[in-house]
């Protein structure tokens, strides 16, 4: 039994007793005079349990205003061993958030987090030395707008912004009545009805040179709408018509590949050689295409003809690249 188990049969016992004899608890717990003192000591020190020894009794009771007997939850308690220090993950994406984002937010929450994850048998300084979380690179990111849109999100507000479409290098004023925000491969992405487009649209957060708070009340667009238009292909840049892309992998890339999820509706099978199929919907290629050409020439795209086309392209440009540089001879 670890010590967070002990420390809610503690609880547990003298809740449900009142007062509870410490040879109970010895006999209770399978633990020494010695562990339970300590035991003790961390509860009342460091959780601010407030458990008193009733002499009358010969037994330990909480008191609470000078009653004793008065029922107490310990904090955090809900949490099992595995529980607490799965909230490591919880911790390390929160230190990793984007600066200038939630970074005043988030300090008390962490606080909570590690006052959690210290309840365990290690202390949170171990576990965050001996388990590490590393997320992928990211933009450095000042951005004065987030609790602006924050603000218009939950008081249900239009807002009026300035976009600049990074494709395009063109800017763009729209009014826009946003639905939610999402946290997307370490940047953040504002899903909306445009106004102005008379659609939805996800813009990145980073890339909004204005926001302006409306007094106009937002729009509300469903879950299910907002899915069907922005999740049903192939990553967040998706729409509602999607197309089908069928990927042959090599059987050495296979052993990766075959583990993951690219999305919710893939299908996928092995030939007799070991070759790995992928089916995934689509609707806009440029991200995909990005995870494509990552594996490769272990990754070969069959269907559609205007994908394969697409990557065949990209693929001698990048040739001619190295041809103008004089890195390949031809």
């Amino acid at each position: 039994m670890d010590r967070t188990e002990r420390f809610h049969l503690i609880d547990q016992m003298i809740n449900t007793k009142g007062c509870v004899q410490r040879q109970q608890f010895l006999d209770v717990l399978e633990i020494s005079a010695a562990t339970f003192k300590r035991d003790l000591e961390y509860l009342r020190d460091r959780l601010g349990a407030p458990i008193v020894w009733d002499a009358k009794k010969r037994g330990y009771c909480y008191q609470s205003e000078g009653h004793v007997g008065t029922a107490y939850q310990l904090p955090g308690l809900w949490f099992n061993t595995g529980e607490i220090q799965a909230l490591l993950t919880m911790n390390a994406w929160l230190e990793n958030l984007q600066a200038g984002i939630l970074s005043d937010h988030i300090k008390p929450l962490q606080s909570r987090i590690r006052g959690l994850l210290d309840q365990g048998d290690h202390s949170v300084e171990e576990i965050t030395r001996r388990i590490r979380i590393l997320t992928q690179p990211r933009k450095s990111l000042e951005n004065n707008y987030f609790e602006l849109i924050s603000q218009a999100l939950l008081s249900r507000k239009r807002l009026f912004v300035s976009h600049f479409n990074r494709q395009s290098a063109q800017v763009t004023q729209r009014e826009i009545s946003p639905q939610r925000l999402t946290f997307y491969r370490d940047n953040w992405y504002l899903d909306s009805w445009c106004h102005t487009r008379k659609a939805i649209r996800s813009f990145s957060v980073d890339a909004l040179q204005q926001v302006d708070i409306l007094k106009a009340k937002a729009i509300e667009k469903s879950d299910r709408v907002l899915d069907k238009e922005l999740s049903s292909g192939y990553g967040i840049f998706s729409g509602s018509t999607t197309s089908i892309a069928e990927l042959r992998f090599t059987p050495e890339r296979a052993r990766w590949v075959a583990q993951e999820q690219w999305h919710p509706a893939q299908s996928s099978r092995f030939d007799a050689k070991g070759y790995y199929y992928l089916s995934v919907p689509y609707s806009q290629e440029p991200e995909l295409i990005m995870d494509i050409l990552k594996h490769g020439a272990d990754v070969t795209v069959l269907k559609p003809v205007s994908l394969k086309n697409r990557v065949i392209s990209i693929i001698a440009d990048m040739k001619n690249n190295y041809k103008k540089t004089g890195f390949l001879k031809t």
